[in-house]
């Protein structure tokens, strides 16, 4: 049996970052925790790209586009949806999740899922670069090793 796997690489291509305004004082962390991630695995600042939406709802729609251009090797998608005390959180999360997974589907590339769903503003801010890591930087990761993957099942 041959095990094919992705690495962390340096990456050959451009990646698009599609990160929603809502939740700034969060998406900004996560932002920011992904481009550390993609230049610390040698992708260029000039090789990384941020596109901004509205909220997380958005997100799948640009990076749907944004995958279909040709121009990335990889897309991934950065938000924060907070509940509250409507069931709007449901839907929007929901369709956030089900979008950049169709996206993904529909192009062919990696579009990695960064949109962080919580209870609170606290379990938000821990999973952007407190207590509990910075989940952009991880998703950046997943994109990373995607690209590496998709490379060695086109070889």
């Amino acid at each position: 049996m041959k095990i094919i796997e992705g690495d962390f690489a340096t990456p050959k291509g451009r990646f698009a970052i599609v990160a929603g305004r809502f939740n700034a004082f969060v998406v900004d962390s996560l932002v920011e925790g992904a481009r550390d991630q993609l230049r610390r695995h040698g992708v260029a600042d000039d090789a990384i790209d941020l596109v901004r939406v509205p909220g997380a709802f958005e997100i799948p729609q640009a990076a749907s586009k944004i995958a279909r251009s040709g121009n990335y090797v990889a897309v991934i998608g950065l938000g924060a949806v907070i509940r509250g005390s409507t069931p709007h959180f449901d839907f929007v999360a929901s369709e956030a999740a089900k979008g950049i997974g169709q996206a993904a589907y529909d192009s062919g590339i990696p579009v990695a899922f960064g949109v962080l769903t919580t209870d609170s503003i606290e379990q938000a801010i821990e999973r952007s670069g407190t207590k509990a890591g910075n989940k952009g930087a991880d998703v950046a990761l997943v994109a990373i090793e995607m690209v590496n993957l998709y490379a060695k099942l086109d070889r």
